[in-house]
C-alpha cells in the first residue's frame, strides 16, 4: 500500500510539473500559395529555420503554428482572429504582402496581441503602432539609396512603373518625394496587376518620355515583366528595382534581361563581402547555416531572413517579458510588446534594430546596401 502511495504520489508530482511547463505560442501567417507565394514560401522557411535554430525562450519552449493566407487580405486576417481566438497564442508574425500585413495589424490591435511583421508596413496609425512592428527595412530608406545612387550617376530623370496596390504605392511615393529633394524629374507613374500578362503598353509610354533611368516598384516573380519588356525594346538608360526584387524566383524568370539591374536590399544578401566589423556580418553568417541545417537543398535569401530576424527579436523579447508574467496571459502579452520596445541594438541579418514606441520601425542606415545583378547573382556595388 505504502509503494502504490508512492506511486501515485509520483505520477501526480510528474503531472504537475508537465502542467506547469512553460510554453510561447507564436502564430506564423505566410502566403504559401497564390500570386506572392514566391515570397511566402522563402518567409515560411525562414521562421522553420529559426525555430529550429532556436527552439526556447528563457526556461520555455516555443510553439510554432504556421497557416497559410494564399495571399488574400481576407484570409490572413481570418487566420490572425483564429491563432487568438483559438490557439491562444502570446506573438502574430507574418505575412508577405503590405495588404495582408495591415490585416493582420488591424486585428492584432484589436485583441491586444503583438505582431512582428516581417514585410514592409504603411500608414501604421499610432494606436495600430502600439502593437506591431515590422523587422523590415522602411520603403524610404530603401527607395532613397537608389535615388542617391542615380544621383550621384547623373540621372536627371526617370520614369516609374509598378504594382497597382499598396506596396507600388510605398515604392513610388518613396520615389516621388526623395527624387524631388535631391532635383531629379519624375517623368511617368505606370501600373501594372501583379497577375498581368503583358506591361508592353507601359513601357512604351515610358520609353516614349526617354528617362535617363527607370525604377520598378515591384516584388518576386511578377516584378520581372518591365525588364522583360525594357530589354525587348533595347533600353539602354539605367534599370533600378526595390529590395523586393532579392529572390532567386525572380533572378529565374528575369534571365539575362536582369543583368545590370540596380536595387537596394539588407546587408546580409551579399555578407561574405562585408567587412568583418561590420555587425551585421556574424549574424548573417550564422543565419546561413542555420537555414542550411533546416533546408539542406535550399538556399537562404533575403526574405527568410526577414524572419529569422523576427526570431532573433521575438525569442529576446518573450524570454525579457517572462520575468514579469506567464506566458498565456494577457499580462504576458503586454510585457512582450513592451520588452519590444526595449530593444537595443539588436544585430539580425538585415541590420540593427531599436524599436521604440510610436513608430513600427527599427532599422538604419546600417540596414541596406546597393547592389547590381550580374550573371544571377547579387554584387555589392561599389562605384
Amino acid at each position: 500500500m505504502k509503494l502504490l502511495s508512492t506511486i501515485v504520489f509520483a505520477v501526480g508530482m510528474c503531472a504537475s510539473v508537465d502542467a506547469f511547463a512553460k510554453t510561447v505560442t507564436v502564430g506564423f501567417i505566410s502566403s504559401l500559395s497564390g500570386p506572392i507565394s514566391s515570397l511566402g514560401i522563402p518567409y515560411a522557411n525562414g521562421a522553420i529555420a529559426g525555430h529550429k535554430a532556436i527552439g526556447k525562450s528563457a526556461d520555455a519552449d516555443i510553439k510554432l503554428i504556421r497557416l497559410d493566407d494564399a495571399s488574400d487580405p481576407a484570409t490572413a486576417a481570418r487566420n490572425a482572429r483564429k491563432l487568438i481566438n483559438e490557439d491562444q497564442v502570446d506573438v502574430l508574425m507574418g505575412t508577405s504582402g503590405v495588404p495582408g500585413t495591415m490585416a493582420i495589424a488591424a486585428v492584432a490591435n484589436e485583441s491586444k496581441v503583438p505582431f512582428i511583421a516581417i514585410s514592409p508596413v504603411a500608414n501604421v496609425s499610432p494606436a495600430t503602432a502600439q502593437w506591431m512592428v515590422s523587422v523590415a527595412q522602411p520603403t524610404e530608406l530603401m527607395i532613397n539609396a537608389v535615388v542617391d545612387h542615380m544621383k550621384a550617376h547623373g540621372v536627371k530623370t526617370v520614369s516609374y512603373i509598378g504594382f497597382s496596390d499598396a506596396w507600388g504605392d510605398l515604392a513610388h511615393d518613396a520615389l516621388k518625394k526623395h527624387s524631388a529633394q535631391v532635383g531629379i524629374e519624375l517623368l511617368n507613374d505606370e501600373r501594372y496587376s501583379r497577375t498581368d500578362a503583358s506591361v508592353t503598353g507601359q513601357i512604351l509610354k515610358i520609353r516614349a518620355k526617354k528617362p535617363d533611368a527607370i525604377l520598378a516598384g515591384t516584388s518576386g516573380t511578377p516584378a520581372a515583366l518591365p525588364y522583360l519588356e525594357l530589354k525587348k525594346l533595347g533600353y539602354k538608360g539605367k534599370v533600378y528595382g526595390t529590395h523586393g526584387l532579392i529572390n532567386s524566383d525572380f533572378i529565374r524568370v528575369v534571365g539575362k534581361a536582369g543583368d545590370e539591374i540596380l536595387a537596394p536590399t539588407g546587408p546580409v544578401t551579399v555578407a561574405e563581402q562585408l567587412p568583418d566589423t561590420n555587425p551585421v556580418k556574424k549574424v548573417a553568417l550564422a543565419y546561413r547555416e542555420a537555414f542550411q541545417a533546416a533546408f539542406p537543398k535550399g538556399s537562404p535569401d533575403v526574405f527568410s531572413a526577414w524572419s529569422y530576424d523576427a526570431w532573433l527579436l521575438l525569442v529576446a523579447a518573450t524570454a525579457e517579458a517572462q520575468k514579469h508574467a506567464e506566458p498565456g496571459t494577457p499580462a504576458y502579452r503586454q510585457a512582450v510588446m513592451d520588452a519590444i520596445f526595449k530593444t537595443h541594438e539588436l544585430a539580425g541579418t538585415h541590420g540593427v534594430y531599436n524599436y521604440k514606441r510610436g513608430s513600427p520601425f527599427g532599422t538604419d542606415e546600417r540596414a541596406r546596401v546597393v547592389v547590381k545583378l550580374r550573371d544571377g547573382k547579387w554584387k555589392l556595388e561599389n562605384e
